[in-house]
């Protein structure tokens, strides 16, 4: 059993000023009223093009963002590497509704692949398919491929020519790289797509990995399904689990448009589905490269006692375990100690682009019972050990 009370190896680089601005961040956090003003506020800045810099980057942008860009970033990198963590660089400008973003978007990511192959602190490349398509025709395609007009259908067969000459990039240049998840009515579109970049660059090992949202209920049929395609088509199956980003938006959709409800019904089920899709890969693992992303204490412990139970080495490149940065550096560091392959999401972008992914971390700490809170008691505890230790 992992313990990640340890608030000393958590925080061992992190300094009293620091501690202190995370604290204020998830007090602040803590409060609906607070960050519904602080959102509200933001949005109207955005709106009027009022400059958010000079507030938001020396608060919520330095505790959730690497930097705006790549370059940016390599300060925080190396302070994590320097304690046996991998980085994860993820453009994380929301999908534009022009091409031009589409095109910027594609860029960054060709980058973070080329970083990744010549820095050996970034363990994998990343990529959200609706960045590299403009989102009304992902979506009018998910709804009618057929009702696509002649521009709308040239950006679609865009979308799947950047799609697969990304993972052509990964798997030349050596790089892992995985495929985020989507909400319910694109994720049939994206699940094809990556299967079938699957099928082409995992032959001797995973490249591509598949993001599965463990809170939907087909998602360990389909586990279970990838696998026997994997074993038919002669390819490694690379499995990026999550417990899933968008429940409220996805029962309120199927609600609105009468289709049965995609989510499972409560967190225990979900938790349930989260971990037996780990023991099925975990029991198969000859067939698979496990990426586990979670902020979860008994998914990441029962993944560390299976791995032990299998007598599979904690260093196996085959398992990594990640979080987000500026979250559960409890478990990611502890983990690192431990010597598993653990990663943080380094997310980037400018100021202005980076906000919506932002507000989305602060839902997301709000949503998962107790989160805030934990984050909160570990930097307390680590403050008050500071000043005892003097």
């Amino acid at each position: 059993m992992l313990d990640f009370d340890n608030t000393q190896i958590a925080y061992a680089n992190k300094s009293n000023k620091d501690l202190r601005m995370a604290y204020a961040l998830f007090s602040a956090m803590n409060s609906n009223f607070l960050m519904k003003g602080v959102k509200s506020a933001s949005d109207a800045a955005v709106r009027f093009g009022i400059p958010l810099s000079w507030i938001l980057k020396p608060t919520l942008y330095r505790q959730f963002v690497g930097g705006e860009t790549i370059e940016e970033c390599k300060e925080v990198v190396k302070r994590l590497h320097n304690s046996g963590i991998e980085s994860i660089f993820d453009y994380s400008a929301e999908s534009g509704s022009e091409l031009s973003d589409i095109e910027e978007a594609y860029n960054e990511i060709l980058k973070t692949i080329d970083n990744a192959r010549v820095n050996p602190a970034v363990a994998f490349a990343v990529f959200k398919p609706s960045a590299i398509i403009v989102e009304k025709v992902l979506k009018k395609a998910a709804e009618d491929e057929a009702a696509l007009g002649v521009i709308e259908k040239g950006e679609y067969d865009n979308f799947y020519q950047r799609f697969f000459s990304l993972c052509e990039k990964a798997y030349k240049a050596g790089v892992r790289i995985m495929v985020d998840a989507e909400k319910f009515a694109t994720q049939s579109i994206v699940d094809a797509v990556t299967v079938e970049s699957m099928r082409r660059f995992n032959k001797d090992k995973a490249v591509v990995f598949i993001t599965l949202q463990m809170y939907r209920r087909d998602r360990l049929d389909y586990l279970k399904f990838l696998h026997k395609d994997a074993i038919e088509k002669g390819y490694i199956l690379g499995v990026k689990f999550v417990r899933g980003a968008y429940i409220e938006e996805e029962r309120s959709r199927a609600f609105e448009l009468g289709y049965s409800d995609p989510i499972l019904p409560d967190k225990a089920a979900t938790d349930k589905s989260f971990n037996d899709g780990l023991a099925y890969a975990v029991d198969n693992i000859e067939d698979f490269e496990i990426f586990c992303g979670t902020h979860n204490y008994e998914s990441t412990n029962l993944l560390a006692d299976m791995m032990d139970k299998k007598e599979l080495g904690r260093g196996d490149m085959r398992i990594y375990f990640a979080q987000l940065y500026g979250m559960s550096d409890n478990i990611t560091y502890t983990l690192a100690n431990e010597g598993y392959n653990v990663c943080k999401y380094i997310p980037y972008a400018p100021v202005k682009k980076v906000l919506p992914y932002l507000f989305r971390r602060m839902e997301e700490n709000k949503s998962v019972a107790g989160q805030t809170g934990r984050e909160l008691d570990l930097i307390k505890k680590e403050i008050e050990r500071r000043k005892v230790s003097k």
